[in-house]
């Protein structure tokens, strides 16, 4: 058994250990969040092995999504790892891979056109989503585009230990420019704050909800990293090539790409009544 004591200085230290990982911030908020739900089922018992297995059956009973459950394994795991418990850590449950995802939470193109109609009157958001989807980037990588970097044609991103171009379709280029010229911003990054700190993934989030009623598109489907996967699908639906996908999207995994290219349940449901099997 291994009795935490001064949970909030274990914390700290364990923070620090995964930005000496090189971990991006919004993985280690996430781990901490995941440690502390944790912590406070543990209600101050020490940790041991039948303690976990517990807490694993608490997650299964309490409605998470089984991807849900998993995500809070890891981060505990990685946490008792911090503790030097790896005896106490259990295993992920098993899931069958999924060939098709929920209609009703995917974005489509003419809900993305919706959207910008309805961003007209906003221009840095309206940007903002055409950046995002035309280039397929995370909104973390948003920062990396400077109006230096928009000159060159391609933009440099680095994240998550690796480093990837991403080249500029013309037509966005040029809209990139404009926009900055506008908004007079002749050097740095392009969309920022009015108090010139660069966007992050709440303001981006917060003002692209707010264009839902108007854009008549459900509020479910409305998020930035559905921006993203509207782009691997459109891209894979084009060129048929996952690999190069892979490289656009900065997955080291090509099995997280193929996450991104699922089909939609009705599309599913075409492909296999075309199959003529019913006679």
């Amino acid at each position: 058994m291994k009795k935490i004591s001064n949970i909030s200085q274990q914390l700290k230290e364990y923070e620090h250990s995964l930005r000496l990982e090189e971990k991006s911030s919004h993985t280690v908020e996430k781990y901490l969040h995941d440690v502390r739900h944790f912590l406070s089922w543990l209600d101050d018992h020490p940790i041991c092995k039948e303690r976990m297995i517990a807490y694993k059956q608490f997650l299964l009973t309490s409605n998470y999504a089984a991807a849900s459950i998993n995500s809070k394994i890891a981060s505990v795991n990685s946490f008792l790892s911090f503790l030097h418990c790896e005896d106490y850590k259990v295993r992920h449950i098993k899931t069958q891979r999924k060939i098709y995802c929920p209609g009703e939470k995917e974005l489509t193109r003419e809900e993305y056109v919706k959207l910008l109609d309805a961003a007209k009157g906003r221009p840095r958001l309206r940007m903002i989503i055409e950046t995002i989807c035309a280039t397929g980037i995370r909104i973390s990588e948003l920062r990396f585009f400077t109006v230096e970097a928009v000159r060159r044609g391609e933009i440099i991103v680095s994240c998550k230990n690796k480093t990837r171009t991403i080249l500029l379709p013309a037509k966005l280029k040029k809209q990139l420019l404009v926009y900055a010229g506008k908004q007079k911003i002749r050097q740095g990054i392009i969309f920022r704050t009015k108090g010139g700190r660069p966007m992050n993934r709440s303001n981006i989030w917060s003002d692209m909800k707010k264009l839902c009623a108007a854009a008549h598109v459900q509020e479910s489907k409305v998020f930035p990293h559905n921006l993203r996967k509207l782009f691997a699908r459109t891209f894979y639906n084009n060129e048929k090539d996952i690999a190069k996908l892979a490289d656009l999207l900065g997955h080291s995994n090509i099995n997280t790409t193929r996450i991104y290219i699922m089909t939609t349940s009705l599309e599913h449901q075409k492909k296999i009544d075309r199959l003529g099997l019913v006679v």
